[in-house]
């Protein structure tokens, strides 16, 4: 199928239309081996992406039936995937959040949905994936509605107050997200004291991302040995997710650590922090560990992640 500019646009665009689907294999409604049906699936992702979000948003941005998206919201309540409270403003509708259960949830699906695209562009040459991949990106560019500019991301050092504003939110955070109990508080006020009594600016840092004066996100470097830097306690408000702050501030602590003299990165995260987990694959981090531990009142998956410089 190809479209040379004599042929038909709107015949050409659904015909890829109907390509695409059947070769993605979405036409049974079905992602995967998984139980979720596609729709239930991409309420999930923006649920993992998005906290907070109003019923009625995810309705509007995935274009559902709010019939449709009711009975998909019931089912994961029933589940235990997610949480609802009425909105302040209009107690007709509600506010929507992943529990514990549903982040892990999505988790597997995710790791799903990439095994099985991963499958398909293992079919093809390393020219075919990425002429495959860059018209993906250019019919993306094309119809992808202009949005307003979001406010501008200000990272700055850390300040006398900085450190009780993280342990505070971090605490907060993960309690809420992921049921996380009062131990987690404790291990980041620790490794806050411990960052601030032993501070060697000459080969540490913390930078405290901002959005109209006020913050909203940090990223330690700390130094492990005199060769590797270590990443902690990246954390992004859920205000302010989406804007890019959580990449702004993972890219600035490897330039700071290249400007430092580490040669090498490592991190310890959870296999549940999907977004956290991407942006680091992003940025270059590879997955080298993996250990089961109970942790903060929960079972969790530990994962060292490690990049060269």
């Amino acid at each position: 199928m190809s479209f040379n500019g004599t042929e038909d646009p709107i015949a050409a665009v659904r015909a890829f239309n109907r390509f695409y689907t059947r070769k993605l294999g979405v036409l049974d409604q079905h992602l995967g081996k998984t139980p979720f049906s596609l729709s239930e699936a991409r309420v999930l992702y923006e649920l993992a992406h998005r906290d907070d979000l109003a019923a009625k948003e995810i309705g509007i941005e995935l274009g559902l039936d709010p019939g449709y998206l009711s009975r998909i919201v019931q089912s994961f309540d029933e589940k235990g995937l997610i949480t609802r409270k009425p909105l302040p403003a209009d107690r007709r509708q509600y506010q929507l959040s992943l529990t514990a259960k549903g982040r892990q949830t999505f988790a597997k699906l995710n790791l799903s949905s990439q095994n099985e695209v991963a499958a398909m562009l293992a079919q093809l040459s390393a020219d075919d994936a990425t002429q495959l991949t860059q018209a993906m990106a250019t019919i993306e560019a094309v119809l992808e509605q202009r949005r307003s500019r979001p406010a501008s991301v200000v990272l700055r050092s850390h300040r006398v107050g900085d450190m009780g504003w993280v342990i505070s939110r971090q605490g907060a955070a993960y309690a809420a997200d992921y049921n996380w109990d009062i131990s987690y508080e404790a291990l980041v006020a620790e490794i806050c004291a411990q960052f601030i009594r032993n501070y060697d600016a000459a080969r540490e840092h913390c930078w405290i991302a901002e959005v109209g004066g006020e913050p909203v996100g940090s990223i330690f470097l700390v130094k492990a040995t005199d060769e590797i830097a270590k990443l902690r306690l990246l954390q992004v408000e859920k205000k302010a997710r989406g804007l890019g702050v959580g990449r702004a501030l993972v890219e600035q602590c490897i330039q700071g650590a290249r400007e430092r003299g580490y040669s090498k990165m490592t991190l310890w995260t959870q296999s549940i922090l999907v977004a956290a987990r991407g942006i680091y694959k992003s940025t270059g981090f590879k997955l080298v560990k993996e250990e089961k531990h109970h942790s903060f009142g929960a079972d969790l998956v530990g994962e060292t992640w490690e990049r060269d410089l």
